[in-house]
């Protein structure tokens, strides 16, 4: 298993979006895990798992974000775990963070420079100095 201060887990049904996903993070040296649904990820997460940031898309089929966050939440072992929540819909973070515990929000589509930001300081990992070399502006 990869160093954990490296892996995100993406919770994504969009197979366009995670990948596009995946690509960008693996170019930044992060190791990528996908799945399509809530559910999917909360049995790789029992499994073992153990990614320093998952980004969540809200809107899934299946489990969704809102299950799949509550079930994380009730699991003492994951819920440390920080999570990036990606969404076009039209909730505010505040709000979001006081029902579904701590977590970012990034709107979809989500800048690139952003994401990567965030999941830096989520992650703990040491600034990249090629920060702005050519890459997708969005996702």
């Amino acid at each position: 298993m990869a160093d954990p201060n490296h892996t995100v887990l993406v919770i994504e049904d969009d197979s366009d979006v995670r990948n596009a996903l995946a690509e960008l993070l693996s170019t930044e040296g992060y190791d990528v895990s996908l799945t399509a649904d809530g559910g999917e990820a909360l049995e790789k997460l029992r499994s073992g798992l153990r990614p320093s940031v998952i980004l969540l898309d809200l809107m899934m089929p299946k489990v969704d974000g809102w299950d799949f966050r509550r079930a994380q939440l009730d699991d003492p072992l994951l819920a440390p775990i920080p999570v990036i929540l990606l969404t076009a819909s039209g909730f505010r973070p505040d709000s979001m963070r006081s029902e579904r515990g701590r977590l970012e929000m990034l709107p979809k589509p989500v800048q690139a420079h952003v994401l990567l930001d965030t999941l830096e300081r989520l992650a703990s990992l040491p600034p990249d100095p090629d920060r702005f070399r050519e890459r997708p502006t969005r996702i």
